[in-house]
């Protein structure tokens, strides 16, 4: 059974930040950053990923009800593919932290790197399984993509996407290989760029030897 972080390692207005899609094939980059209150312990924070679905949902309820401030941003497909994976989630990360209603007096982001930020701001390398902050944002971060992944699956059925979330299973690159790339997916992920080059080679009357 997993008991989750210590939630007495909750340190004042200290926003956690998370990110959930640099993965995928398709879909936005999700993120958020959270300030928990000392006053109101949340049991069970822990990386999204050791939690199963049923506990994500109810700790998001719970996070967004009792965090001091809490904010989930996004960067879109278009801007994954303009400015790559790693500058559109700089990106969301700091759309963000600038979204929180209260200044947090640090930024505590989980990874190696921060990014560009009006407030002070550290990296922690697996930091969403050791900071209790970190943990709540990387699971609005999760929800909140699982979720929109789930719409899409009626949006675009057939890739499974609901499944999968995005990431290239073999579901989801014999699906891309059969029925072509959508909107959502990313053009600039090797992948989607090579079903775009094959659709546009049949479009244009030829195939491949």
């Amino acid at each position: 059974m997993q008991m989750g972080l210590d939630f007495n390692l909750v340190e004042d207005l200290v926003a956690g930040v998370d990110e959930v899609g640099r993965g995928p094939l398709c879909g936005a980059v999700v993120t958020a950053a959270v300030i928990l209150d000392p006053n109101r312990p949340i049991l069970g924070l822990n990386d999204s990923k050791k939690l199963t679905e049923a506990r994500r949902e109810l700790l998001f309820e719970e996070i967004c009800e009792k965090a001091l401030s809490w904010c989930i941003a996004r960067a879109e497909v278009e801007e994954i593919d303009r400015l790559n994976i790693l500058h559109a989630t700089m990106l969301a990360m700091q759309r963000a932290v600038e979204g929180l209603s209260v200044t947090p007096k640090l930024a505590l982001i989980d990874g190696n790197r921060c990014p560009k930020l009006a407030v002070p701001s550290a990296p922690v390398i697996k930091g969403d399984s050791q900071v209790p902050a970190i943990a709540a944002a990387s699971i609005l971060a999760k929800v909140s993509r699982d979720r929109e992944m789930a719409a899409f699956e009626l949006i675009y059925p057939g890739y499974g996407i609901g499944g999968h979330k995005g990431y290239p299973t073999a579901v989801h690159l014999e699906a891309l290989s059969r029925l072509g790339p959508t909107p959502i997916h990313r053009r600039s992920f090797g992948p989607v760029r090579a079903a775009y080059e094959a659709r546009e080679q049949l479009d244009s009357g030829f195939t491949l030897a």
